[in-house]
């Protein structure tokens, strides 16, 4: 089954986008490549049960086992030492991917408290763009009884795109809320 993110891309959004960028072959449009979740657990190397809880946590999210990322150098004022878990990342394509981004966008954003919109300074020079969220107990798969550590997530949206205007528009047309204004 293909995913109904996927679909809108390929049936409404790549026709769209040639048309506004006056591209003429639609491997030129700006497509998204991966989707990067990543939790840092600081409080990890000390205590182990809070990495697996994050990770349990980010795979029920994501639907893929994260890896457990390692401390590369040690830093004496938070007692941490090189190779010490430090959080948790996965990394998704495809259809997992799409699949993903459908739900953060339709069922994830609105629950969050207060919410007015993503901000749009979150692009870098090449039009990835990335955002965080103070609490990942907003996503429905997450039993709020169940969780002991309230942890944010870091997310990475890498676009192939030539610039920042591109991946915007992109991103505006997959339906991600943006602020109108900052």
């Amino acid at each position: 089954m293909v995913p109904r993110l996927l679909e809108k891309y390929k049936k409404e959004i790549v026709p769209t986008l040639l048309r506004e960028l006056g591209y003429k072959n639609i491997y030129q449009v700006p497509r998204l490549e991966k989707i990067v979740l990543n939790m840092g657990v600081g409080e990890g190397a000390h205590d182990i049960k809070v990495i697996e809880e994050a990770m349990n946590s980010l795979a029920l999210i994501s639907g893929q086992r994260p890896v457990m990322t390692r401390a590369r150098k040690s830093i004496s004022n938070f007692k941490i030492k090189k190779g010490d878990p430090v959080g948790c990342k996965v990394t998704l394509r495809k259809r997992m991917m799409y699949e993903f981004l459908d739900r953060f966008i339709n069922v994830a954003l609105p629950r969050i408290r207060d919410f007015r919109g993503l901000s749009q300074n979150g692009f870098d020079e090449n039009g990835n763009y990335n955002f965080g969220i103070s609490e990942y107990t907003v996503f429905p798969e997450i039993e709020y009884d169940k969780v002991q550590h309230i942890l944010g997530m870091d997310i990475t949206l890498v676009v192939k795109a030539k610039d920042k205007k591109e991946s915007f528009l992109l991103l505006k047309l997959l339906g991600m809320p943006f602020r109108e204004t900052e």
